[in-house]
């Protein structure tokens, strides 16, 4: 388990709902990972670098609603610049299973 932290702490993290409408590979990551654009309705496009390439495929992806957090540094990875973090968990396989809302959620609603 991590640090104790205050409720105040998990308030700075903005967590959202967005849908995946592009996916390419990336050949320039270290590891293996895909290049998404993911729509967040108001809060506009956002990019984010991925390494869900075991369990998933361009195509499962596309359109797909995931969360992910909105409000961290845009992080340099290669020649791509990560906006966002997109969430997952990591299966007993080590491969990345995103989280994502049970039923269809408007782009850009916050996670609380």
């Amino acid at each position: 388990m991590k640090n104790e932290i205050t409720f105040e702490d998990f308030l700075k993290v903005d967590v959202r709902i967005g849908t995946i409408i592009e996916v390419n590979d990336f050949p320039k990551a270290r590891k293996p990972a895909y290049q998404l654009k993911i729509d967040f309705g108001a809060l506009g496009i956002k990019k984010s670098s991925a390494q869900i390439t075991d369990l998933y495929t361009k195509e499962e992806l596309l359109n797909k609603q995931i969360s992910a957090i909105v409000n961290f540094k845009p992080r340099q990875i290669a020649n791509f610049k990560s906006e966002v973090l997109v969430l997952g968990v990591y299966n007993s396989d080590e491969n990345v299973v995103l989280l994502q809302a049970s039923k269809t959620i408007k782009n850009g609603e916050q996670v609380s």
